[in-house]
């Protein structure tokens, strides 16, 4: 009778490769948090944005140079309703006495911040209203905002596409999703889309030329899209004591409006799109 042989399982090499998974695992893991841990922009991306960013600033320190200077101390931008107040009542004579150079230091400090997506446009869309009143204040800022979303579409078509899909992923798929399949009417989506908090303005304005939304198109949803909003916001900057926080300018009715005004817009989108399937 033979010898019982011994026998020696080498768990490296056991079929389920249990090892190899989880060595496979962390590595994904790895690699994955590198990925979040790398800034997208290479270094040519961010010269040329640094470029673009100091020519803005040259012009807009050049603009306030050309402006006469205020009898009361440094202008500040506002960072809340009680600065506000403060610049309304110390830039009221200064706009009277000097309309031209303020309008044109207005308008360059608000396209200047809504180009490069610094916080406080809408402290600026108040003062308008405080400013100018309905009519003149709501021009004055549907103008600036679509200038300065326009140059934030150039600006990302530039650099824009590294730095949406690393912030954005999944919101970036889901909007290429939905102008795919709405592109015969993307005009009434985009105009829904900008009538509608559905999506912030700061990510419409990066991605869309990155899912390759015509210019024609972004500028015109954005010129009458924004017009109820900047309306909103310019009657409140007309009784800026009685308003106690921004969160006031959008209660659930002016939402409510907002979003039944966007669907009649898309409604022959949606009319379109059920009419192909049948």
């Amino acid at each position: 009778m033979a010898a019982p042989r011994s026998v020696v399982i080498d768990v490296g090499k056991l079929p389920w490769g249990v090892e190899d998974e989880e060595g496979s695992a962390k590595e994904e893991d790895d690699a994955k948090k590198s990925r979040l841990d790398r800034f997208p922009l290479s270094r040519g991306e961010m010269g040329l944005f640094f470029g673009v960013f100091l020519f803005f600033v040259v012009g807009l320190l050049c603009v306030y140079r050309t402006m006469p200077a205020a009898q009361y101390g440094k202008i500040k931008l506002p960072r809340n309703l009680s600065d506000l107040r403060l610049l309304k009542e110390n830039l009221a004579t200064y706009a009277e006495e000097h309309p031209v150079q303020f309008l044109i230091g207005y308008c360059s400090t608000y396209i200047f911040m809504q180009t490069f997506m610094i916080p406080g446009t809408i402290f600026m869309s108040l003062l308008a209203g405080a400013l100018y009143g309905v009519v003149r204040g709501v021009i004055l800022v549907v103008f600036n905002a679509t200038a300065g979303a326009s140059s934030c579409y150039f600006l990302s078509r530039l650099i824009g596409r590294p730095l949406v899909t690393w912030m954005w992923p999944e919101k970036l798929c889901f909007f290429q999703g939905e102008i795919a399949k709405r592109r015969e009417k993307l005009l009434n989506y985009m105009l829904f889309l900008r009538i509608t908090p559905s999506l912030p303005n700061l990510f419409i304005n990066l991605a869309s030329p990155i899912v390759d939304i015509p210019f024609h198109i972004f500028f015109l949803a954005t010129l009458i899209g924004l017009f109820p909003a900047s309306l909103i916001t310019v009657k409140a900057g007309l009784a800026l004591g009685d308003l106690k926080s921004v969160r006031d300018l959008y209660d659930a009715k002016t939402l409510f409006v907002l979003f039944l005004i966007g669907m009649l817009i898309i409604i022959p989108t949606l009319v379109k799109r059920k009419r192909t399937i049948e």
